[in-house]
Order: structure tokens, then C-alpha cells, then sequence
């Protein structure tokens, strides 16, 4: 089975990405309640709410063909068995101690995978109004006025500028990144920092700490059709689909020298 990625399938997913947007918003404006998963992690209504939407959106506007992956359907035993060909990977709200926090560097993220690979990617970010798409048309940015093109700078002679989470930094990177000429480092939320590094505005995203693979798909097919790459700290990119859907700690990368 293979993906037929036409414009009319982008054009359907940035708008189901803004509308799951707006779902968040309502309940960003409210004293919400925050519950803990079985793994620690947050969960607000506005992750189940998101979630329900696009999932439904995706069967019911795009295609009801792929298996889809949610986060909140995953944590609740509600996965469905993939059989080797394309599925999506959405987290409703990536970043959602970003979202209690009320930082607001959170976002929606929707992928689609094929053999592996993030083939299709939209991160929104509903209080900055920025919606970053990946596609094999390549990746744009639009910041409330119209898609643009973006892409990844070539690696600066004078150093880098290293990107780490906001809320997982380790000394681990902090070790990790000694063995680059880093000039400036600076931190950042959720998939957003794919998405920097995608704009050329970083250079190197290490992540030696726990992910899903909802939390990285979308941002990773950004990144990739902005001439950029992931991979696994051995160098071997970094695929979708395992076992669990966890990741290995990982490195994102802009266009490095050849």
C-alpha cells in the first residue's frame, strides 16, 4: 500500500491541526484540572479533546484506510495493530507541562508514516499561531499570513547553536554536546524545536532522555524536508514503528557538513 500525498491532504491537515488548536484553547482560558497518567506524565481535557477530534477528522475528511496511533488512545490500551504499511502518530498536545505551565510553547502534532520514515508532518502551535508543515512538497512555515518556505542553514564555521528541552534537560547532554563547538545554546518546548532547527535558526537538538514516538514524528518530517535529519546516537536514522512506540535518545540535526 503505498501514500498518495496531494495538497487537498495537506490543506485537510493543516486545517484539522488548527481546529484541534482551538479545542485547546477553550480549555487553556479555564481552571483546568490536571491528572497524572500511569507514567507520571500530565493529562489534561484538552489533550482527550484535541485527540477525539483529530482522530475522527483524519477517518472522516482524509482517509479511514491507515491505522492511527494517539497518545491518549495508546495510554488508555486503545492501539490498534499496524501491519507493516503507512499509519499516523498524533499527539494532541505535545508539551502539555508547557500547557500547565501556561507558557505557551505547546503543540499539536500530526504525522504520517511510511516504511518507517515520517513522510508527512504539521506542528501548530495554537498561541503563536504557528503551523510548520513537511510534506515531500517540502517545509513551510506560517505564521498567520500565508505558508513561506523553509530551511535548515548549513553549520555556522564559528559554532553552533545547540537546542535542549525546556523541561528534560540532563547532564547527559550537557556531555553530549561537549564533542561540538557550540556557540550559543537555548531551550525551547515540545516539537518546536524541530521546528527551529527546520528554520535555520539552530543547528543540533540532542535528546538523551525518554520519548514517544507521537512526540517526535511530526517535528522529525519538518525537519526532514527542510534538508535536515534525525538519528540514533550510533548515527542509524531513527525509524517508526517499534515495539512501543518508544524512541531511542536521539540527535536532530541541520544540514551538516558533507
Amino acid at each position: 500500500m503505498t501514500v498518495n500525498i496531494t495538497t487537498r491532504v495537506l490543506d485537510a491537515l493543516h486545517d484539522i491541526a488548527v481546529r484541534a488548536g482551538r479545542e485547546i484553547m477553550d480549555v487553556y482560558v479555564t481552571d483546568f484540572d490536571v491528572a497524572h497518567k500511569g507514567d507520571a506524565s500530565p493529562v489534561t481535557e484538552a489533550d482527550r479533546r484535541a485527540e477525539a477530534l483529530i482522530l475522527d477528522a483524519i477517518r472522516a475528511e482524509i482517509t479511514d484506510t491507515f491505522p492511527i496511533i494517539g497518545e491518549e488512545s495508546f495510554s488508555d490500551g486503545k492501539a490498534p495493530t499496524l501491519d507493516g504499511g503507512p499509519f499516523w502518530l498524533v499527539d494532541p498536545l505535545d508539551g502539555t507541562k508547557e500547557f500547565v505551565s501556561r507558557n505557551g510553547e505547546f503543540t499539536v502534532n500530526i504525522a504520517l508514516v511510511d516504511g518507517g520514515v515520517p513522510v508527512v508532518g504539521v506542528v501548530y502551535a495554537p498561541v503563536l499561531n504557528n503551523l510548520f508543515m513537511g510534506s515531500p512538497f517540502g517545509a513551510t512555515a506560517d505564521f498567520g499570513s500565508g505558508p513561506q518556505m523553509i530551511k535548515c542553514r548549513k553549520w555556522p564555521a564559528e559554532g553552533l547553536t545547540a537546542l535542549v528541552s525546556r523541561s528534560h534537560k540532563t547532564p547527559e547532554t550537557d556531555d553530549f554536546l561537549k564533542d561540538y563547538t557550540i556557540k550559543d545554546e537555548t531551550s525551547a518546548g515540545s516539537s518546536l524545536k524541530f521546528c527551529l532547527v527546520a528554520r535555520g535558526l539552530a543547528d543540533i537538538y540532542p535528546r538523551l532522555g525518554r520519548t514517544m514516538e507521537w512526540d517526535t514524528a511530526a517535528g522529525h518530517a519538518v525537519l526532514r524536508a527542510a534538508g535536515g535529519d534525525v538519528t540514533k546516537l550510533d548515527g542509524a536514522p531513527l525509524s517508526y514503528g517499534k515495539p512501543g512506540f518508544e524512541n531511542p535518545h536521539f540527535v536532530a540535526f541541520g544540514k551538516r557538513p558533507a
